[in-house]
């Protein structure tokens, strides 16, 4: 049976970057933005459900994500949504890879793991965490974020201190050397777990 770990963090704190250090230790990592990028691509499972209420969002390569934020940001309605059509093609596909890949670590990068209270389908779950001016700084540096789109994504998480407070194990992205150090840690935690179960 695999060891389930629920990655998690608000926007700009480090995940994917942990999320790659797990890979590098040789745990299979679900990523929940990248389910999603497909699910809205050219053919994706989302596709014809977003045309049914936002169809200036969806073209030939699929769902316009820059578009569809603008219609959210215009109608905050269409967010519950747009949710109730996307998180169970997600749940599903995060299912069938837990099911394909038995008898390992397998990380789940999800970025709203708490406000969707999910953490009860993983073993444990690790927060990422950095100083709020070094996580507005990383949002700041992608490409078409603003300043308010960037306040609405906060506003929508959980503060950091909650999600921390829930977590299981803390990972400290300040620096690549705080991340990996803390990775490696959780990493001998679970085998010690594992070896004594």
């Amino acid at each position: 049976m695999s060891y389930l770990l629920g990655l998690t963090g608000s926007i700009g704190m480090g995940k994917s970057t942990t999320a790659a250090l797990f890979a590098d230790r040789g745990c299979l990592v679900w990523d929940a933005d990248s389910t999603v990028h497909h699910a809205y691509g050219p053919k994706g499972v989302a596709v014809g459900a977003i045309a049914k209420i936002a169809a200036s969002a969806v073209g030939s390569n699929g769902v316009n994500r820059d578009q569809l934020r603008h219609l959210i940001s215009k109608d905050p309605a269409l967010l519950p949504q747009i949710e109730a059509i996307i998180h169970p093609i997600v749940q599903k596909d995060r299912q069938d890879f837990i099911a394909s890949n038995p008898n390992l670590i397998l990380v789940f990068d999800i970025p709203l793991l708490f406000e969707l209270n999910s953490e009860a389908a993983f073993d444990s779950v690790a927060c990422v965490l950095a100083p709020s001016a070094t996580q507005k700084a990383r949002v700041m540096e992608r490409s078409g974020m603003t300043e308010a789109h960037f306040t609405m994504i906060n506003g929508k998480q959980l503060p950091t201190a909650v999600k921390a407070a829930r977590a299981d194990y803390i990972i400290d992205t300040t620096s690549p050397e705080t991340a990996t150090a803390s990775v490696e840690f959780v990493l001998k935690d679970i085998k010690r777990k594992l070896e004594n179960a």
